[in-house]
């Protein structure tokens, strides 16, 4: 099943519509899509690494055009936006995300931006929150940006490498993904103080 998938996404990636694909996967990720776009980019810089910039860009645009999608929901659809969040497990996430903001204000945008937590969570809550529309388009194409340029110059710098590995060991990069999921999550769950009684809770 996996190597299948592996196959399909390379595949796509040599396909006319692979870039068509990347940009709708980005765009949805950031406001309702469960799938990172990581989960394409990094296979189709290896397949094609003259185009890795190309691809990361469209990645950059395309997220931040989804993200404010997701903050659109959660500016002027209030009630979808707290059920959008509550569907996804994060019931308290408003009360979470202004306690963060009013504690470190942009910096939870870019550090949850570069990290495997899912972006809508912070799109979706920064319109909840009416954060400042202008610094999250900002922190959003800086931390979006640098997140999908690292891995494309990863790919581009190593990809001859590191491909035959990526096939060889596609399992164990399997789990080390899902690993740096848990961690993500994990990590979102402690920052807002979920598991010590902390000022900011989930």
């Amino acid at each position: 099943m996996l190597r299948r998938m592996y196959d399909w996404v390379m595949g796509l990636a040599a396909s006319k519509h692979a870039s068509k694909s990347l940009f709708a996967v980005s765009f949805a990720e950031s406001s309702f899509f469960p799938v990172p776009p990581d989960v394409m980019l990094a296979p189709m810089c290896l397949a094609k690494p003259e185009k890795a910039w190309n691809y990361a860009l469209i990645c950059t645009i395309a997220s931040v055009l989804g993200g404010c999608l997701g903050y659109a929901i959660g500016y002027f659809l209030r009630d979808f936006g707290l059920w959008m969040m509550a569907a996804t497990g994060h019931e308290g996430g408003l009360q979470e995300f202004q306690c963060w903001y009013g504690k470190y204000g942009v910096w939870v945008i870019l550090a949850k931006g570069l990290t495997p937590i899912p972006y809508k969570l912070v799109t979706i809550a920064s319109g909840l929150a009416a954060f400042s529309f202008p610094m999250f388009i900002a922190a959003s194409v800086a931390t979006r940006g640098a997140r999908f340029f690292l891995v494309a110059f990863i790919i581009k710098k190593f990809g001859p490498t590191l491909l035959p590995i990526v096939e060889r060991r596609l399992a164990l990069f399997a789990g080390l993904l899902i690993a740096l999921l848990v961690i993500g999550l994990t990590a979102s769950h402690f920052l807002g103080g979920g598991g010590h009684g902390g000022a900011c809770v989930a």
